[in-house]
């Protein structure tokens, strides 16, 4: 896989863009209400002013095959910073694992052009996993688990998270293939689980991305 190259545009502001200037674009990728009123969506140049099913179907065509997967028991509020970082690292699908409702304020509008599905417990999560043949990996410092800084991380997998505090179930730690930690150097005995959620995608990427320059 290459890393796709892209330039920022010299209009945008971390505020975004305002109203297009000039004669207006016929693509219909572009979205007459942001060309006319501006854009100040959190998204990369590229696709400023660009409809959100045109942004959707761009992404699909360089999604990576790693998926990410949330239990969610107690209505964690790392689950909405999760989704975003599986946005920023182009990951396949999202899966929520329990309570359909999930807390969506970190996400910050990133679940829009995220795929999103929710399975109401570990066992139609692994039967769907398996079905795909899909590797579980779950990500938790648990006394078993391997460092995953030398773990060879499978192209196509599923990256399993638990809640913050509790960490995965032990249904979800015995249905995983292999459980990873990540190395931790100071006092605390775990990091935030977003946190740990975004070292584990960009652990993946490190693994499988190519990049130029």
């Amino acid at each position: 896989m290459v890393q796709q190259e892209h330039t920022p545009s010299p209009e945008s502001t971390t505020h975004g863009v305002g109203p297009w200037s000039g004669e207006w674009p016929s693509d219909d990728r572009y979205d007459p209400d942001l060309l006319r009123d501006g854009d100040t969506r959190n998204v990369i140049d590229r696709y400023r002013y660009w409809r959100m099913e045109a942004i959707v179907a761009d992404l699909d065509t360089h999604r990576h095959p790693f998926h990410v997967a949330i239990e969610n028991w107690q209505h964690d509020m790392n689950i909405g910073s999760i989704v975003r970082s599986a946005n920023a690292f182009a990951a396949e699908t999202v899966h929520i694992i329990g309570r359909r409702r999930w807390n969506k304020r970190g996400a910050m509008v990133t679940d829009r052009y995220q795929h999103v599905i929710q399975h109401p417990d570990v066992v139609g999560f692994v039967d769907w996993a398996r079905e795909r043949d899909l590797p579980i990996i779950a990500i938790d410092n648990v006394p078993g688990s391997v460092v995953i800084e030398t773990f060879p991380l499978p192209e196509r997998c599923v990256l399993l998270f638990g809640q913050e505090g509790p960490g995965l179930t032990p249904e979800a730690i015995e249905a995983a293939e292999a459980v990873v930690e990540i190395s931790q150097f100071g006092s605390t005995r775990s990091i935030n689980a977003s946190a740990a959620a975004a070292v584990a995608m960009h652990a993946w990427i490190l693994q499988h991305v190519t990049f130029e320059g």
